[in-house]
């Protein structure tokens, strides 16, 4: 047996373990090392096309071996040979989690971010890909950006959602339109004041970047509303833990009923992230439906549910402003609260047009600028 081997393996029964310089060994278990061998990924499409469930018996080297930077295993029966970086290996020593480049630390924000908001061009983010990094880096790390510069038109809209993923329907549809309507079948599509709120969280899995295309507003009144959830959900952690905690722990149902459909889920009020961390957060009172929880329950649910909402609204958390036409204001729909002072629906026009996207392709699109092409 090579020296090195001596030196740097230790063969186990179920794996083996790895002396890395200047660190502890780390142990590979066989499956994992047979599973993730290299070749088990194609090339083009970046898919595992290797299939462990087809191995006749558990896997078991013949021969194992390092060569300068490289792992060499033979596999018995197969005849397979297995060549891993140690760099890979490396990464994979200790268990954690795959490093995520879009596994940002959030920022929070308070009422006094509208100068600061991110804003970039929509002339500028079709061919400079700095330019959506840093307006995709902002929706990940503040959790809202506003998009200047939009033409007057539906494509301009559908375009800039389209840099960050497929529009994601509702049951309001892909789109929807912010304007008073005669029969309206949602509060937004009045002139009346809209409490700050997420959207849709009567879908079980609510959209999660919103796009809020600004394409007319002449009217008094209507100021846009902006909240960062997080920020307040952050507070309330430190000066009511209890409310913090319950608010993080039981689901509440929330519904949309009209005269074709009637939708029914129930979400978390405070959403954490696998760090414990506070990732957003899942209110509305024109959505929420009749609390069918244990009363004694609710004796301690109410107080903490009614304190949040409360400071939601402080004037230390809210953003007011008005949305010019030509603006399109993206957010995080899990995270950002939004709403609107009541207008004149007679003193000119005002529309917005709305889509969504999935968050998760945020952070896909986001992971792929900064990668720029690197496999594994």
């Amino acid at each position: 047996m090579e020296s090195a081997l001596i030196d740097r393996l230790t063969l186990e029964q179920d794996g083996l373990s790895l002396m890395f310089d200047g660190r502890e060994p780390g142990y590979f278990n066989y499956y994992w090392l047979r599973d993730n061998c290299p070749t088990s990924f194609d090339r083009k499409t970046r898919e595992r096309i290797f299939d462990i469930f087809h191995l006749t018996a558990p896997p078991r080297p013949e021969t194992v071996r390092v060569e300068e930077d490289v792992l060499v295993i033979i596999w018995k029966g197969e005849g397979h040979v297995s060549r891993y970086p140690l760099t890979m290996l490396s990464a994979y020593a200790e268990g954690a989690p795959r490093t995520d480049p879009a596994d940002l630390p959030r920022q929070p924000w308070f009422a006094d971010h509208y100068a600061d908001v991110t804003r970039v061009s929509h002339a500028r983010l079709g061919d400079r890909a700095d330019e959506r990094r840093r307006w995709m880096e902002a929706l990940l790390v503040e959790g809202v950006a506003i998009v200047t510069d939009m033409p007057d038109t539906d494509e301009a809209l559908t375009e800039t959602a389209s840099l960050i993923g497929y529009i994601r329907p509702s049951f309001f549809g892909p789109y929807f339109d912010v304007r008073t309507h005669i029969e309206p079948t949602n509060l937004a599509f009045t002139s009346a004041a809209l409490e700050l709120h997420t959207d849709v969280p009567a879908e079980e899995f609510a959209p999660g970047i919103q796009f809020l295309h600004c394409r007319a507003n002449s009217v008094k009144g209507g100021l846009n509303l902006f909240a960062d959830g997080t920020a307040v959900a952050n507070d309330l952690r430190d000066v009511d833990p209890e409310a913090f905690a319950i608010l993080a722990e039981v689901d509440v149902p929330f519904y949309k009923e009209h005269d074709d459909i009637d939708m029914r889920a129930r979400q978390r009020v405070i959403e954490l992230d696998r760090h414990g961390e506070v990732s957003g957060v899942t209110i509305s009172q024109h959505m929420a439906d009749i609390f069918d929880l244990p009363q004694r329950l609710l004796d301690r649910y109410y107080p903490a549910f009614v304190r949040f909402g409360r400071m939601l609204q402080e004037e230390k958390y809210v953003m007011r402003f008005t949305l010019q036409a030509g603006e399109c204001i993206t957010f995080d729909n899990h995270r950002i609260v939004h709403g609107r002072e009541a207008y004149s629906a007679t003193s000119g026009d005002r529309y917005l047009r709305g889509t969504y996207t999935d968050r998760g392709e945020l952070r896909g699109r986001y992971r792929a600028l900064v990668s720029k092409g690197r496999f594994r």
